[in-house]
């Protein structure tokens, strides 16, 4: 930022204000008391103007001190940083939060066969709902609406745990679930259709708070909710929710999405925008493919000292994401994070009004609000990642327990908040443990766990030997007792049996799988599979039941179990079999 220099009289001083500064000689503005004349060198005329002296009182209009003295110039100087004067800073009060919990997550099954997608656990005790929650939370944004849909009985069930009654204290703000329902008439017969219908079917619930809490403030203005955040339910990332809404206010947008830099290979998963040189989007496509995702991408690496004859009208500058070279040939197209903000009135109008019959924001109401009205791109520069497919949850929840990690749930300053579980301390005896997250209330005995995350109340007997695995964990204990007669009656218990060895499996809570079983691809190869192939994951469905000394690899027979078996290898992924296997003894 530009700067200024003061030049100082011999018998002038700068002295510390008592709640001064020198606006009257008398009121703090950011800064200390400053006595002597100002001669301008950088600033504009209009704030040098700003900063004339008045001789008779000694009285300065406002500027901010942040050096005092210099002694290796001629003459003594202050440097000052001019203040925002146009700048508004966002109340949080001013702002309340929808997240959108709703989805059938039809690409995270079988983990939503029985649960919400934003209820799917996530590094071990966290659900994905609580990564919105915190962020809200720690940003102090505490007015927040949840929707909810599909399976929605363990997301209420968490939420009621760990945000209601004697959970986090939201002061004066509230939380509250909005389930889709039906009203009379035609139209209110209908179930979500999509993001931006949930939205606008409990537009009046909104009005009605936003009301409520206008009527019963004695600053009313200060509690109208001037801002709307659209958050997902399925998201791995920490922000700062007002740093992205103080964007939107600075740059005067009537909506904001913020995006991140993402590579050609999944490009095609999200919505992509362009965007002009300040920053303000001119094109959005959403899930582009062929021609149209060629079209997507940002065609100026001048961060790279790379000159590409295009025409200047579709240059983008890059320089603003803050990517080295290397990550900018790799991150070629900006993409959507499904995080909006928009002013209250745009979002009423949009959904109301203009767009009455569209159900989806990156489908439909986005692209055609880009085309009417200021929607500008806040580029998100930390760690984010969609947690929407088997791959990425499995992927994500793997970079938890790697060194360093991508991303971690410890912060002392923004924690992220869950259900107090009340559990005791994980009990290890003489297990070998390498890069791995164990959560509260395990039980593991001479086992080894490497590169694997064990959810809360999982059970690890002897020899099992867990390696790139996610174990969900359980919903409740069994005692010892109720172990002993299972297994006397040739039943599994909850959690792994002895010498059992898995590899790259999701197991779902409350999976029963016994003694010396085998869950892997021995020898990276298999029947009806080509050379090359390096992973094979399977994912074991909740209270399934995986009987003692069976071989998982291609041909396996399991009792009641779906399976998805996903293989990765030669810079590809494709889902081979998804199949349902009867027990065959």
């Amino acid at each position: 930022m530009d700067s200024c220099c003061v030049a100082l009289r011999a018998n002038t001083h700068v002295a510390k204000a008592s709640k001064g500064g020198f606006n009257n000689g008398d009121k703090e503005f950011w800064g200390e008391r400053i006595r002597g004349s100002f001669s301008n060198s950088v600033w504009d005329n209009q704030f040098a103007k700003s900063l004339k002296v008045d001789k008779s009182v000694n009285k300065f209009k406002p500027g901010v001190a942040f050096a005092v003295l210099t002694s290796n110039n001629g003459k003594e100087t202050v440097t000052l940083q001019p203040p925002r004067f146009g700048r508004r800073k966002t109340d949080p009060k001013n702002v309340a939060s929808i997240i959108l919990g709703g989805g059938a997550g039809a690409q995270l099954f079988p983990l939503t066969r029985r649960a919400a997608t934003p209820a799917v656990p996530v590094g071990g005790c966290y659900r994905l709902i609580d990564i919105p929650m915190s962020n809200c939370i720690n940003s102090g944004i505490n007015k927040i609406f949840v929707l909810t849909q599909f399976n929605s009985a363990s997301l209420n069930r968490h939420l009621a745990h760990t945000y209601f009654g004697n959970g986090i204290n939201f002061g004066d703000g509230f939380v509250e679930v909005l389930a889709a329902t039906q009203t009379p008439g035609e139209a209110g017969m209908k179930w979500f259709q999509g993001t931006a219908d949930a939205v606008r079917q409990f537009t009046w619930v909104f009005e009605v708070n936003m009301k409520t809490y206008e009527e019963i403030s004695s600053d009313a203005k200060n509690r109208s909710i001037e801002n709307i955040l659209i958050l997902s339910g399925d998201h791995l990332y920490r922000m700062d929710y007002m740093d992205f809404v103080q964007h939107h206010v600075d740059s005067n947008a009537d909506i904001t999405i913020s995006c991140a830099a993402v590579g050609e290979s999944r490009a095609s998963d999200y919505g992509l925008v362009k965007i002009d040189s300040k920053g303000q989007i001119s094109q959005f496509t959403e899930k582009p493919k062929g021609s149209e995702l060629r079209e997507m991408i940002i065609l100026n690496y001048s961060i790279l000292s790379i000159y590409i004859f295009v025409d200047p009208l579709q240059q983008v500058d890059t320089t603003h994401l803050g990517l080295s070279p290397q990550d900018a040939l790799k991150s070629s197209y900006i993409a959507s994070m499904g995080v909006y903000v928009f002013k209250t009135d745009i979002l009423l109008k949009l959904l109301r009004w203009r767009y009455p019959t569209s159900n989806d924001f990156g489908s439909e109401i986005i692209p055609a609000a880009v085309m009417e009205h200021n929607v500008q791109a806040y580029i998100f520069k930390d760690y984010w990642e969609d947690i929407g497919t088997i791959k990425s949850f499995y992927e994500a929840n793997l970079a938890l327990a790697e060194e360093p990690p991508k991303f971690e749930f410890y912060d002392p300053k923004t924690p992220f908040y869950t259900s107090p579980g009340f559990l005791p301390p994980t009990k290890i005896d003489k297990c070998r443990i390498v890069d791995a997250i164990i959560s509260h209330g395990c039980f593991l005995r001479e086992c080894t766990v490497q590169h694997s995350v064990v959810g809360e109340r999982s059970r690890l007997d002897y020899g099992v030997e867990l390696k790139d695995t996610v174990m969900l964990g359980a919903d409740h204990y069994q005692t010892e007792a109720e172990i002993a007669s299972l297994l006397a009656e040739g039943k599994v218990p909850i959690g792994v049996g002895r010498n059992t060895k898995i590899r790259n499996c999701i197991i779902d809570k409350n999976a029963k799988i016994g003694k010396d079983v085998i869950i892997t691809n021995k020898d990276v190869r298999c029947a009806r599979s080509r050379p090359g192939r390096k992973r094979v994951l399977h994912s074991i469905w909740n209270h399934d039941y995986i009987g003692k000394g069976n071989n998982r690899g291609w041909h396996s027979y399991i009792n009641r179990c779906w399976i998805s078996i996903i293989y990765q290898g030669l810079g590809s992924k494709r889902v081979l079999r998804q199949e349902h296997f009867e027990a065959r003894y």
